[in-house]
């Protein structure tokens, strides 16, 4: 629990801070141009000009990664299961749909902020709407069954909590499985997945870290491991600030 806490607390600082400068970009030259359009940035440039069939993918894919913690939001607001699972499908319905986007510029530009603002918005007014029956109706489906949200929720969920505490808290825990992923997937791609499931327990840090039992059930040295550690947490960083770049405005 305490390396979870400690992890929130780097998402919540690290959101708030620049996201990426010359010296922490990744060195990938192509860098400044995938952040111009994959991007929250090309979301609300299409928001001001007209949708594009690119801003409707890349808006497609935040909603796809961070569903839950709105769905997490919606429950703590006293809805119960079936009709927050509703609500959810009908809210990114109309996000993709209706254009709500054409909003997105006025606020302060992360994705974070504008989807917190636009599901009370959304809520406010649900009261006077058909109820589920009608509710996303031939529409885009995210397979919310098949990831049990309701077990996430019971599991992390605390009664003192705030809505919008539980909303950011999750955000975080969603940032961080979607990082962990993508470094899991490219160690494996690498061929370098036993390498990771047996450094992974290291990327958090801890003053008790015993390189060399890992090193000992790996078959190498503990300076090799403590070398691949730094490698792994320095990757991880970079696909900290990559992910968080994603729902930001700009890098600054």
């Amino acid at each position: 629990m305490k390396k979870l806490e400690s992890a929130e607390t780097t998402i919540a600082f690290a959101s708030d801070t620049p996201v990426m400068s010359a010296q922490q970009s990744p060195p990938e030259p192509s860098n400044a141009v995938n952040f111009a359009t994959t991007h929250w940035s090309v979301v609300l440039a299409a928001a001001r000009g007209g949708v594009s069939s690119h801003a409707s993918e890349a808006m497609a894919e935040l909603c796809r990664i961070y569903w839950y913690p709105l769905y997490a939001f919606i429950r703590r607001r006293g809805h119960g299961v079936h009709e927050a699972e509703d609500l959810t499908q009908e809210f990114f319905a109309r996000l993709l749909e209706k254009h709500f986007l054409a909003a997105a510029d006025r606020e302060k530009g992360r994705f974070r902020t504008f989807l917190l603002m636009a599901v009370k918005r959304f809520l406010a007014n649900e009261h006077d709407r058909a109820r589920s029956g009608t509710r996303g109706g031939g529409r885009w489906i995210m397979p919310l069954d098949s990831l049990e949200p309701e077990t996430r929720y019971r599991l992390g969920a605390v009664d003192t909590i705030t809505p919008e505490r539980l909303f950011e808290q999750q955000w975080a825990l969603t940032l961080l499985e979607q990082v962990l992923a993508r470094l899991q997937s490219e160690m494996t791609a690498s061929g370098k997945a036993e390498l990771f499931e047996k450094l992974k327990c290291h990327l958090a840090g801890s003053r008790n870290e015993n390189y060399a039992a890992t090193g000992a059930r790996l078959g190498i040295t503990e300076g090799a491991v403590k070398v691949a550690v730094h490698r792994l947490r320095r990757r991880y960083r970079d696909i900290l600030r990559e992910e968080i770049a994603r729902t930001v405005a700009c890098p600054e």
